[in-house]
């Protein structure tokens, strides 16, 4: 079981998609915004409503292969720390999509970063994705390098659905295989 924290400075689409790429790189895994004013993914569940019922540890576990998505629906980390530490342990694969003040050595740190042209590119002080923007730009670090995203896929992300066979999304597998520590 794998549970990675994704830190996305930039925010934006890179910060919204992010998250759920990774989560399809798996194939398995659930993806969980831990920014209480995060993009309203698509999905009746949310990290709050987990909350306020109490995590139920039959219902924390994925019923069959693919992605499903807890968007945050406006709480704290430190009042879902619980049920977020339930629910990595009963995923085979979890996504967290971070957000400001949330303690970094609770799980592993996957910072992700815009790769921009002419010197731009914000260094990560540890290994690091880097994300093409539509520039053939070298990591300026220890990296992985992500191709540009179709807008096909990062729509489809975005509307609820995992795209077969893509290789921006191919390309995250990569990230699941690397140590984060």
């Amino acid at each position: 079981m794998a549970t990675l924290l994704l830190e996305t400075a930039a925010g934006g689409v890179l910060g919204t998609v992010a998250p759920l790429a990774l989560g399809a790189a798996a194939g398995t895994a659930l993806v969980v915004d831990l920014d209480e004013n995060g993009p309203p993914y698509p999905g009746e569940g949310s990290l709050a409503s987990l909350v306020e019922d109490g995590p139920r540890l039959a219902e924390l576990r994925p019923a069959r292969r693919g992605v499903a998505v807890l968007r945050n629906g406006g709480v704290g980390y430190e009042t879902a720390a619980e049920v977020v530490a339930a629910l990595a342990a009963g995923w085979p694969n979890v996504v967290l999509r971070g957000a400001p003040g949330i303690a970094q050595e609770d799980f592993p740190v996957v910072p992700v970063v815009p790769l921009l042209p002419g010197g731009m590119t914000a260094v990560s002080p540890r290994a690091a994705v880097y994300q093409q923007v539509g520039w053939n730009e070298k990591a300026p670090g220890p990296a992985v390098v992500l191709p540009t995203p179709s807008r096909r896929v990062v729509a489809a992300l975005l509307t609820g659905t995992v795209p077969m066979r893509n290789r921006w999304i191919a390309a995250w597998r990569r990230v699941w295989e690397l140590p984060w520590v």
